[in-house]
Order: C-alpha cells, then sequence, then structure tokens
C-alpha cells in the first residue's frame, strides 16, 4: 500500500479495501432494481440535512438561548467540516476508485481526475450535521445520524468512494460538527441573547 505524505504521494485507496469495495459494487450490480433509488438518494438526499437544520430551528425557538445557538451553528459547523474535509483531501490526493479500479460496477459517473476520494463530502457534511443537532434536540440528532450512514453506503453503492473515505468522512463531519457546535455554545449564547430581544425574536424565539 502506498503511504501518503505532505510531498505529494497519493494514497492508494485500492489497497486498503478494494476488495470489500468490489463486493459492494458487486452488490450494486445484481440489484438493478435498487440502483436509481440510491442513485437519486446519494445525489439530492443531502438537501434533507438542510431541512433537519432548519427543523432544528424550529424546535430551537421553544428552548432557550443556548439551543437556538446550537440551531444557528448548524449550518456553519457543516460548512467547516467541508472545508476541513476539502483540506485533507488536498494533502491525501486520494484517486477516485473509478480510475485505480476501472472495470468495477459504476452508477455514479466518473468526476473529474482532481476531485479526490478521500474523505467524502456528502458523508461528511451529513455527519457534521447530526452531531450538530446533538446540541438541539437528540431526537432530531438520532434521526439524522439514520441518514448520515444512509448516505455514507450509498456513496459506496454508485461506486463513488471506497468503505475507508466514508469512515474517516464519518470521524471528520462528527467531530467538526460537534466541536464547532459545543464551541459556539459554549461562547456565543449572550450575542443570541441580545439578537433575540432586538428585530430578530421573531426567528429566535417562539410566541408565548
Amino acid at each position: 500500500m502506498t503511504t501518503t505524505t505532505l510531498a505529494g504521494h497519493a494514497l492508494d485507496g485500492a489497497g486498503i479495501d478494494g476488495g470489500l469495495y468490489g463486493d459492494v459494487t458487486d452488490f450494486a450490480r445484481h440489484t438493478h432494481w435498487l440502483n436509481g433509488t440510491v442513485s437519486e438518494f446519494t445525489s439530492y438526499g443531502i438537501a434533507l440535512f438542510a431541512v433537519f437544520m432548519l427543523v432544528g430551528w424550529w424546535i430551537a425557538r421553544r428552548q432557550g438561548h443556548a439551543v437556538m445557538t446550537a440551531a444557528l451553528a448548524a449550518p456553519v459547523a457543516a460548512v467547516l467540516a467541508y472545508l476541513v474535509n476539502d483540506g485533507i483531501k488536498s494533502v491525501f490526493v486520494e484517486p477516485r476508485p473509478c480510475r485505480a479500479l476501472p472495470h468495477d460496477f459504476l452508477i455514479e459517473k466518473c468526476p473529474p481526475v482532481n476531485d479526490y476520494a478521500f474523505p467524502s463530502n456528502h458523508t461528511t457534511v451529513a455527519a457534521a450535521v447530526a452531531a450538530a443537532l446533538f446540541l438541539v434536540d437528540r431526537r432530531l440528532s438520532a434521526l439524522a445520524a439514520v441518514f448520515t450512514l444512509l448516505m455514507a453506503a450509498s456513496r459506496v453503492y454508485v461506486g463513488a468512494h471506497y468503505p475507508h473515505d466514508v469512515l474517516a468522512a464519518l470521524v471528520v463531519g462528527g467531530v467538526v460538527g460537534f466541536a464547532a457546535t459545543w464551541t459556539a455554545r459554549r461562547f456565543a449564547v449572550p450575542l443570541v441573547a441580545r439578537l433575540s430581544d432586538g428585530v430578530l425574536r421573531p426567528l429566535l424565539t417562539a410566541p408565548v
């Protein structure tokens, strides 16, 4: 297995779990009835996480300034997780499995050469939202976590990522999402409290 360094050596994803990736894509090859549904979900399912954040904001309107702060921080945490993930991609420069294993079954079109695989952006953002919502509403966070796992699985099923790409993304998104939201809840509550007493009050608190 090729090691990766800051000098630019690419991570050899196929050498890590290319066999497991092939098992998943073989499963996809033999479940054509599922291909369309998974393809639609992996492409557009990320929009569900915007809905989850909106629901979190709605819930937070009745839960006080600390919870509202966490709800407002969730989208920021998702963007921050994406940026961190993109930085990791630029270090490891792992070629997509469709290039390393071109004969494996592929549902999603192979992306450009400079669109690297490790870690998965889709999974990172989903995991960041699920982790951020843990500080808003745990039941909502649990629901988002289920769809995060489905998103991770779908990225491998369509051939876009190796299993280790999505596993790493779950860690990156989860850690960054929770840390960013916890930090906001720790330090930004006074700001949200002041904003709640102004013209933004209808957006930040529920009517009595």
